[in-house]
């Protein structure tokens, strides 16, 4: 999917692990989504901007740690991937026991 703006700029979620749970989390509309499906994707640098300024913001008031912005590629549908081994990795869950976390979910959904 495409939308108007710097051909250059690589669209960006943001992505965070959970203080409370330990979970990877991503800014969504209404705040901290398990689900990399829900996330706010950013398609230039204004958006990006905000989507870090709502990282920072909720480091700083320990919600969440290691906030950052994340390159993606979007799908047809509007579904974003991350472009880099370490986050797709990190947003596949735990690779120790794939029957738990979001592993277990993705299987029994029949997603992906």
């Amino acid at each position: 999917m495409t939308r108007p703006g710097n051909p250059k700029f690589s669209p960006k979620i943001l992505l965070a692990s959970d203080l409370a749970e330990g979970d990877v989390v991503f800014w969504g509309q209404d705040g901290w989504e398990r689900d990399l499906l829900r996330a706010k994707i950013a398609y230039d640098e204004a958006e990006a901007a905000t989507l870090d300024a709502a990282g920072k913001a909720a480091v700083a008031a320990n919600r969440v740690v290691d906030a950052y912005l994340v390159d993606v590629t979007v799908d047809a549908a509007g579904a974003p991937a991350p472009s880099h081994f370490r986050e797709k990795f990190r947003a596949a869950g735990p690779s120790v026991r794939r029957d738990l976390g979001k592993q277990a979910w993705l299987q029994g959904a029949g997603n992906r």
